[in-house]
């Protein structure tokens, strides 16, 4: 070991702190990872629902456009380690991986344990030391950093990553120590909200639950100023408290401010029919089944599990007959059908979001470095930083971007 090797302290061995572990290693740093949990990477253990979509295979600049808050400050820390940069990495450390629908990048094991065990196994063979302890103080002498207090000791340190991650599922660690260090040192914190995150309804869809749809269109109303502000079509599911899948999850993080009753969120079940088609659909459907009641008469186009909610909101009664409905009831049907609305109470707990929204504010960070501006030797990456996407891969690949600059930088 070279006398002026830098002595580096990163705080969470989760996906952004193990990746600047490694990158620090391989710049020359002495690298001492320290995590609180008993095991490295449970957060990124149950991601993808325990499959990890570790990346999305696109382009940099298809890759800013999926990120919802503070693109611009990526643009640095994208272009040093990008997504092909990622897939190399994995390739690399024996890891092969494969592209799904939406470029979406998994392990070819479906098995997100294979991921963390790799960048464990990378972060001890470049020489890294992880330690067991929950770091409690950022030490700081004349706005340097001079290293951190533990719930066992204080060490000395030239550089401190800190990247302990967000709010979201706080039983895997992520419970915000890392914005209690910045608040400490007057680092701005900006605020913490649940992003890709389900949504309760007003409405009872209960009765639904269970029920997953694919090829539907979701969008989000601001009823405030009647702006559309989200709008897409994919998948999304029924709860026992409203709402929740990939759409609803996009559709979250572009809900700001949120409060009860103000958005509502519109369903259309058959996007890929304008009314005009899906009248005459209906009324092909009721010409082979004339003397069946209206409740019996909707197999073929929709869901079972949906179809007596569809009734009730169409306020046809269930009972009447298929051929004395009106064409002003099958108007009524075809609108439910396009356009049923769900007024949003607000967003499940922070804890069952995926990802938060807010948190160390980007104009206290370097974006070339990811070197906080007050402090010399301080350095923020991943959850942590106040930037965010939407699903798909793109938060891991900005956890591991962040990471790898701010391990590389902390060696300078």
């Amino acid at each position: 070991m070279s006398y002026d090797q830098k002595q580096i302290a990163i705080i969470g061995a989760g996906a952004s702190g193990m990746m600047a572990g490694i990158y620090a290693s391989l710049n020359g740093g002495k690298v001492t990872i320290f995590e609180k949990n008993d095991r490295v990477g449970k957060k990124l253990a149950i991601t993808g629902k325990g499959r990890c979509n570790v990346t999305n295979d696109c382009e940099n600049e298809e890759f800013l456009k999926n990120v919802i808050s503070n693109p611009k400050f990526l643009y640095a820390s994208i272009s040093n380690f990008n997504t092909s940069d990622t897939k190399a990495f994995f390739e690399n450390i024996g890891i092969p991986l494969k592209t799904e629908r939406g470029r979406r990048v998994f392990p070819v094991s479906d098995n997100a344990h294979d991921i963390v065990n790799g960048l464990k196994k990378a972060c001890l063979d470049y020489g890294c030391t992880i330690k067991n302890e929950k770091v409690l103080d950022i030490l700081i002498k004349e706005n340097q950093v001079k290293g951190i207090k533990t719930s066992r000791k204080e060490y000395d340190f030239d550089s401190v990553i800190v990247a302990t991650g967000g709010i979201s599922y706080p039983q895997t660690g992520s419970d915000g120590d890392g914005f209690l260090f910045a608040k400490r040192l007057g680092i701005e914190v900006s605020n913490l909200v649940p992003s890709l995150v389900p949504l309760e309804t007003y409405e009872c869809v209960s009765s639904m639950m269970g029920l997953s749809l694919k090829n539907v269109t979701l969008s989000v109303k601001n009823k405030e100023n009647g702006k559309i502000v989200f709008s897409e079509m994919g998948e999304m599911l029924f709860t026992h408290f409203g709402i929740s899948g990939p759409l609803v999850l996009s559709a979250s993080c572009h809900m700001k401010d949120m409060k009860s009753d103000k958005y509502s969120v519109s369903i259309d079940f058959k996007p890929a029919l304008d009314q005009k088609t899906l009248d005459k659909r209906i009324l092909n459907d009721f010409s082979e089944q004339k003397n069946k009641d209206f409740q019996n008469s909707l197999g073929k186009l929709l869901p079972a599990k949906i179809i007596p909610y569809i009734i009730k909101e169409s306020q046809i009664p269930p009972d009447s007959k298929v051929n004395s409905i009106t064409k002003e009831q099958r108007h009524d049907l075809v609108n439910v059908i396009k356009g049923l609305t769900l007024n949003i109470k607000g967003f499940r707990p922070i804890r069952e979001a995926i990802i938060t929204q807010g948190g160390i504010s980007v104009k206290e960070i370097k974006p070339s470095t990811m070197e906080s501006k007050k402090y010399k030797g301080l350095f923020f990456c991943g959850e942590v930083i106040d930037v965010d996407a939407y699903t798909g891969g793109y938060n891991l690949q900005i956890a591991f971007s962040t990471g790898v600059l701010a391990g590389a930088s902390a060696c300078m």
